[in-house]
């Protein structure tokens, strides 16, 4: 090769001087390559990270580290590669002792060839220890192990201390104390070296001796009534280390009190002393009386014809006893009872009783009570039993009548419970589900069909649609109490009301004479019209129709009657009633009038011992006759005729008796209702009123006429100092003519002015402390005042002074 490479040279010797220059290059590429590791020995300790850097001086085509164990290092998560062209950088993260050992670096170049570096990494542990809890608690009386789990690379050497004492510790480096007490109690301190490195660390933990609870009550059985305010505590002394915790149930503290003790808190107590030594329990017992309580009762739903049970549950301390009453007839049923048709059946047990009944009717539903009762008590409570049931059509009538453009509703009344949806057909045909028919030809008329339908069953019943027609004629009319003017006809319904009710009769009556029907409609349905209106001595015709809905049918058959020719009244009715005073009062009650009216009554009356008729003329149009003035103590007999335009009726015969003479007072209020007796005693009243007033006006100077008579005749006054005045004294003369003046007492500084503001003379020991006046020239009329006011009556004029 190299011959080959002379041989050219010699082509040129300017293209041998490239062609050397050019493989001397070669010869640099194909150079060895040196690679090198920045540390060659490292000291790591565990958990620490560490990184190593890897150089190749040449041109290495692929650079590589392999580990102690000769694999090939490739990156994780704890060691990581960055390789670039001449260097690469291995770090390995939280170093672990089985990372300890010889690393190398390797290079290759193109030709293959390899070079490398290696690097010692020697691991070692730090002193470190391993969860050591502090406090460590241990139980009284028992072997204590404290534990001091420490590690290090090489092994460490532990001491542990206590106070100033020292301790020798196990071979895995714990201390152990045998039978450990309060005493031991404290902070101990376990110290480690290790002498290679001259590292030493300590730590210090507290010992502590927990005693089990000790647990003792001072009462075991307590008793109590519910619901009445009693209250219980519950007591539990305890002792220990630390101090243990007490609970009763949910309550955590030595004493325990339950108020106002119901039911549920009778029954037996835990008194439980906890603490990290131990636990210890006694128990207590609270037996409750309770007042029976229903606690269960609910309304119930029974399908007729099936079974419905009704439960009560009560509680209560004794258990009370449960019995049953029925609203509807009040029977009572208690545990075992059963009723006389054997359908209802009662059976009970602790607290719980089951009423059944079997085949249940509607007559069942209702309230039902049921009772609880013990020696404590009772309750009661009461359900409603509902029973459901499929439809029942309430009414048998199934043929409804009608007429063409009429409309009729055709009833289908259903009592069903739930309530049931109605459905109409008609051939088949849904219809209207209000059951409204208007029947516009004779296809609307024929076979209806109701459907009830509710979740318990569904009922079906056919209806007939018929056409209705006018009634026919009542028959067998006749005529009774006929007089001049009035007659009755009768007459009996018609065999047939068309389909449709009767809702009138319609009477024809006329004159025989006449052609002219007149019309009288009947009340109702009656059978029974009166003719009014009538001329006395008449012949008449008469006849009968029936009306309903569909119209008027045929007139039965015509009958003929004759009124009462005109005669005298007959005797009128009497009733008499006292009067005021010495009158008496008789009632005239007009009887038949023979077809004319009344004109008069004719009354004649005397005492029962005299001969001679005392006669009074009363209008006909009068219903009574006042007979007045009458003598006291006697009897009187009546004669009363009626006439009209033919003449006098009978007499009607009639007596009374007048009695005593009353007294003043009698005589005074009799006849006089309760409004005029309160008037008069009203109008006394004031009258008494009036004479009080004027009777203090003039004793007194007091009273409402006073008043007036100082509103319009008094003298205005003023003061000079201050606004309020004291109370004037006064003197009136009294019934006996006397004149003791009642002396009005001043302040020295309440001085007063006359209306023009000159002083006035106040009155002193020589002064009169009275004062003359005459009212309107009157000087009979005196008043007795001080000089600051003058009181005088008001008698239409001026009041003046008169001179001493």
């Amino acid at each position: 090769m190299l011959t080959k490479r002379i041989l050219l040279c010699y082509l040129s010797e300017f293209s041998c001087v490239y062609i050397l220059i050019f493989f001397l290059f070669l010869s640099l590429l194909t150079a060895v390559l040196q690679v090198s590791i920045s540390l060659n020995k490292v000291e790591l300790s565990v958990g620490e990270s560490k990184f190593f850097k890897c150089t190749v001086i040449g041109e290495p085509v692929n650079l590589e580290w392999f580990n102690p164990q000769g694999e090939r290092i490739v990156s994780s998560q704890r060691v990581a590669l960055h390789t670039g062209e001449d260097s690469s950088r291995l770090t390995i993260y939280n170093a672990e002792v089985e990372d300890a050992g010889i690393y190398r670096c390797q290079a290759t170049d193109a030709q293959g060839q390899t070079q490398e570096a290696t690097m010692v990494l020697e691991m070692y542990q730090k002193l470190t220890f391993r969860n050591v809890r502090s406090p460590q608690e241990f139980r009284h009386d028992e072997a204590a192990e404290v534990v001091c789990d420490v590690i290090a690379s090489p092994a460490p050497a532990v001491s542990w201390f206590y106070q100033k004492g020292r301790f020798q510790v196990l071979p895995n480096n714990n201390l152990q104390i045998h039978k450990v007490t309060k005493a031991d109690e404290g902070m101990y301190r376990c110290e480690a070296r290790v002498e290679a490195r001259g590292e030493i660390d300590f730590v210090d933990i507290e010992l502590v001796v927990n005693v089990p609870p000790v647990l003792s009550v001072l009462q075991q059985a307590f008793n109590a009534t519910a619901d009445y305010q009693e209250s219980v505590t519950f007591t539990c002394v305890t002792s220990g280390s630390p101090d243990p915790e007490v609970t009763w149930h949910r309550y955590s503290r030595s004493t325990l009190t339950i108020r106002n003790i119901i039911q549920g808190d009778g029954g037996d107590y835990t008194c439980r002393a906890t603490n990290k030594a131990g636990a210890e329990e006694r128990e207590l017992f609270l037996k409750v009386f309770v007042q029976p309580h229903i606690t269960q009762l609910r309304n119930v739903t029974a399908v007729e014809g099936s079974a419905a049970m009704i439960s009560c549950v009560a509680e209560g301390e004794p258990l009370p006893e449960i019995s049953w009453r029925r609203a509807n007839d009040g029977q009572s049923f208690a545990d075992g009872d059963k009723s006389q048709d054997g359908r209802v059946d009662v059976r009970g047990r602790h607290g719980k009783s089951m009423l059944t009944i079997s085949g249940v009717k509607l007559t069942d539903l209702g309230r039902f009570d049921c009772e609880a009762l013990s020696r404590i008590g009772g309750h009661q409570k009461s359900m409603f039993l509902d029973i459901e049931y499929m439809p029942k059509f309430q009414t048998n009538q199934t043929i409804f009548y009608s007429w063409e453009g009429n409309p009729i509703n055709i009833s289908c009344d259903v009592k069903s419970n739930p309530p049931a949806t109605m459905l109409w057909r008609r051939e088949r045909l849904t219809i209207s589900a209000e059951g409204t028919v208007t029947p516009v030809s004779d296809r609307d008329f024929g076979r209806y069909n109701c459907t009830a339908r509710n979740n318990i069953g569904v009922k079906y019943q056919e209806f007939i649609l018929a056409q209705a027609d006018v009634p026919s004629n009542p028959y067998s009319v006749r005529l009774s109490a006929m007089s001049q003017r009035i007659a009755t006809v009768t007459f009996m319904k018609p065999d047939s009301h068309g389909g449709v009710p009767i809702g009138h009769y319609l009477v024809n009556y006329k004159d025989v004479g006449s052609q002219d029907w007149r019309d009288v409609k009947s009340h109702g349905v009656q059978t029974i019209v009166l003719l009014t209106g009538l001329e006395p001595n008449t012949t008449y015709e008469v006849r009968v129709a029936a009306v309903n809905g569909k119209g008027q049918g045929e007139f039965s058959h015509t009958e003929s009657f004759q009124t009462l020719p005109i005669r005298e009244p007959s005797p009128p009715a009497v009733h008499g009633q006292r009067g005021m005073g010495k009158a008496y009062r008789l009632g005239l009650v007009k009887q038949d009038d023979g077809g004319m009216p009344i004109v008069e009554y004719i009354v004649k009356y005397k005492t029962d011992k005299e001969e001679q008729w005392m006669t009074k003329l009363v209008s006909g149009q009068h219903d009574f006759a006042l007979l007045q003035p009458l003598q006291w103590n006697t009897r009187y007999e009546v004669e009363i005729t009626a006439r009209n335009v033919k003449g006098l009726s009978e007499p009607t015969f009639y007596q009374f008796f007048m009695p005593q003479k009353p007294d003043i007072i009698d005589s005074l209020f009799s006849g006089l209702g309760l409004g005029p007796v309160v008037g008069l005693g009203l109008v006394g009243f004031l009258l008494v009123l009036v004479v009080v007033d004027v009777s203090c006006y003039f004793l007194r100077q007091c009273g409402l006429l006073m008043c007036i008579t100082r509103k319009l005749c008094s003298k205005k006054t003023t003061t000079s100092g201050k606004s309020k005045e004291m109370e004037e004294g006064k003197a009136a003369y009294l019934g006996d003519g006397s004149k003791d003046p009642i002396v009005e007492m001043r302040t020295e500084e309440e001085r007063i002015t006359n209306h023009d503001g000159s002083p006035v003379h106040e009155p002193n020991e020589t002064t009169p402390l009275t004062e003359w006046y005459e009212v309107d020239g009157n000087p009979d009329v005196i008043v007795f005042n001080d000089s600051t006011t003058v009181n005088a009556i008001e008698a239409g004029g001026e009041c003046r002074q008169l001179p001493r």
